[in-house]
Formats: structure tokens, sequence, C-alpha cells
């Protein structure tokens, strides 16, 4: 849908932690926010300092709200002003930027924003997963194969003996760790799988489970956890669901990564398709 803004003012909200996220690039988003007529009145740097909530944001007179960082740090913001009544800007400014990606295709941020017309957004609610911890924009990852985000954390911090230590204990524990399975009918292997992709789609809840039966498919596998790119892979597709179940059949609990990020998984997970209650702006078929 397409809307009038109630107002030019922004915020902008960023983590240096993230990706692609250090004071040049954004410099370069203000730069590019500024041309279109969007200047931040206040840049908010998350985790620091906390991400808004609906009322500061309508009390402040905000029109449009920024997030330029990755997966993990979009889903806090947006689940942060969950209700508020006006359009969030997703920008990408991590390793993977899935949610980016899905607003307005593998593009860098100024070219998103370049996109913007100064008194006009369109949005869109895009269709979500509703779980226990909260919501997940783009997708969870359940089994064994989430300690390769350990791996990946190393990687973050440069730490090459950490790196090599946890590459070893993720092959190991992606080999041996409990299974997961999905609870559904006609869903898949009965023994499980070291790794559950859930993803959300127009129609329902899309579920993929991966699988590895040598240590060389296993370290390939980690590779392809690292990036969150499991599609090249050995795999089932395990269905479309209008509700999904997991169950870690040894009782023990999940592994759970919900848009990236570590959960404390249980040892069974429900997760349902919803709606995000806020508006995003959205940008993939105009030039």
């Amino acid at each position: 849908m397409t809307g009038n803004l109630s107002s030019r003012r922004s915020w902008l909200v960023c983590n240096a932690a993230s990706g692609s996220n250090d004071d040049a690039a954004v410099a370069e988003v203000l730069s590019a926010l500024t041309e279109v007529g969007f200047k931040p009145d206040r840049t908010i740097r998350f985790p620091d300092e906390p991400a808004p909530d609906p009322e500061t944001l309508t009390v402040s007179g905000i029109g449009l709200l920024v997030v330029f960082g990755g997966d993990g740090t979009i889903h806090s913001v947006i689940e942060n002003v969950s209700g508020w009544d006006g359009p969030v800007l997703v920008l990408p400014g991590g390793t993977m930027n899935m949610l980016a990606k899905r607003m307005h295709g593998d593009i860098p941020a100024p070219e998103v924003i370049a996109r913007l017309a100064p008194d006009r957004l369109r949005t869109t609610r895009p269709e979500v997963i509703a779980t226990r911890h909260g919501i997940a924009l783009t997708g969870i990852l359940a089994g064994p194969g989430t300690i390769w985000n350990e791996v990946r954390e190393a990687m973050r911090a440069a730490n090459v003996l950490e790196f090599v230590t946890s590459a070893k204990e993720a092959i190991a524990w992606s080999m041996n760790g409990p299974k997961v399975t999905c609870a559904e009918v006609d869903c898949g292997r009965e023994d499980g799988y070291a790794a559950i992709t859930v993803t959300p789609n127009a129609t329902g809840l899309e579920a993929r489970g991966y699988y590895a039966e040598t240590l060389g498919d296993f370290a390939g596998q980690g590779i392809a956890l690292l990036n969150r790119d499991f599609r090249d892979g050995p795999h089932d597709r395990l269905g479309e669901h209008a509700r999904l179940r997991l169950v870690c059949p040894e009782g023990e609990p999940m592994g759970l990564l919900i848009d990236g990020e570590p959960f404390e998984g249980g040892t069974e997970e429900l997760f349902h398709p919803a709606t995000l209650e806020v508006d995003l702006v959205t940008t993939i078929d105009e030039s």
C-alpha cells in the first residue's frame, strides 16, 4: 500500500557491531537520507542506546524510522516498535540482510534510499513467524547445527584459536547432538535432522530438514550454516504448514536461532504464521 507521511522527520537506528555498519557507512546513509529529504533528527547507536518505542516516536513527531543494521538488530528494533502507526525503513547494514533483501532486493543502502519519494512511501506488512519467544521476521533454525552460530561469533571477533576450537566442536556436536524432528504428518526422517529451517511465505510456513552423512558433509554444511545459506546442502523439503511443531525426541532442549540470534529452545517448539504489526517500506519493484 502507499500512504502519505504524517511528517518528514526521521530517526536513524544503527549498530556499529553489524557487519557493514562502520562510521563511513553510517555517514553515507545519513548523506543519502538528507539528499531525499529525510535528514534524521537523531541517530541512535543501538544497543548502547535503547531502541525507541511507539509512544516515544509518536510524541516526538517522527514520520519515518530508519534501521541500518543486521538482521538481529532489525529484529530487536521492529519488535520494540510493534504497534506504531508509522513506517519503518530497513536498510542492509549487516552480513546477510535477509529482511532488507526481501523488502528491496539485493542492493546497497544508498540505492534503497535513492528510490524513496519525499512525500509518499509504499509499505507492506509481511508474513512473519509467531513463536513463544516473539516474532521471526526472516526465519528460524533449530537443531544441533545452531552451534555454528558460535563459530560465526569467533569469526567476527577475529579470534583464530577460538575459531578453530569452536569449529571442531561444532562438527562433533552437529554429528552427535540431539537431533530435531518435524512432528507434522509425513514430515521427513523419523530420526530427525541436524538442522531444520522454517521460513514464512504468503501461504504458510516452509520447512526444510538438513542432514549430513559423512564428516566432509558436516564440515561443508557448517560452512553453509555460517553463511546462513543452506540451499546447496543435502536436505529434505518438509512441506508448507499452517502451523509447525518441532520436537527433540531425546528430551533435550533444542538449539534455536531466530533471525540469526540465539534463543533458549525447549524440547518442543510451536510456530504459527502471523502478519507483522508495523508497516515496512518496500521498494522491491521500483527503480
